[in-house]
């Protein structure tokens, strides 16, 4: 269930990014990371813990920038003691990329084993999670739409994290119902492709033809 922010803005994102993560707190209390953009830099702190436990003075200081993620992790999949699993996610190569996510195709692994192609086993997958992910994504994005049109005092902070979050909810949903089909169908093929080629370059024990015994 994590929760996501994405912010791009005229002025430094460290502390937007930081007060919609404390909003964002009660989807995920496993892990916490922030990454900012400097002009072709990445600065990236994530850790264990809490928002407040995971971001120190020191650790928002070293994070410039006019472009952010943030997320908070709830994991329902994978390793929830492994610090490695917290996002944002980065590489390095072809270019640089950061990401963050909120998406687990929880069935397409069951649906391969039923003898399912995988495009058609993500598919279904993503058909059967479109419904509880618009209906989570909805009902959280409208809960921040006050922020969004608040007006008194303290009226530009507000608007400023109501539209953080309200745009990363936005993002997050576009990225699990699109996205995280697509990067598992991408995935899983490249690892099938090298699985293959593997078995193929593997030496034939003596005395067999196309991996058939022969006496």
């Amino acid at each position: 269930m994590c929760g996501i922010v994405g912010v791009v803005s005229t002025a430094p994102v460290n502390q937007l990014i930081y007060d919609a993560l404390l909003l964002l707190q009660h989807r995920g209390q496993d892990a916490a990371g922030i990454v900012t953009q400097q002009e072709r830099k990445f600065f990236m702190h994530k850790a264990k813990g809490m928002v407040r436990d995971v971001f120190r003075t020191r650790n928002m200081r070293a994070l410039p920038g006019t472009v952010g993620l943030g997320q908070v992790r709830y994991p329902t999949a994978g390793n929830a003691t492994s610090e490695e699993e917290a996002q944002p996610f980065y590489v390095n190569a072809p270019f640089g990329i950061v990401m963050v996510h909120n998406g687990n195709l929880t069935n397409a692994k069951q649906l391969r084993e039923e003898g399912q192609d995988l495009r058609e086993a993500a598919i279904k997958a993503a058909r059967l999670r479109l419904r509880p992910i618009l209906m989570t994504s909805l009902a959280f994005a409208l809960g921040v739409v006050p922020l969004m049109l608040a007006s008194g005092a303290s009226a530009e902070t507000q608007h400023a994290i109501g539209t953080g979050v309200f745009g990363g909810m936005v993002s997050g949903t576009v990225l699990a119902v699109f996205f995280v089909p697509v990067f598992y169908v991408v995935v899983q093929g490249a690892r099938q492709w090298i699985a293959q080629r593997l078995r193929r370059r593997r030496p034939m024990p003596e005395g067999t033809v196309d991996g058939t015994e022969h006496r």
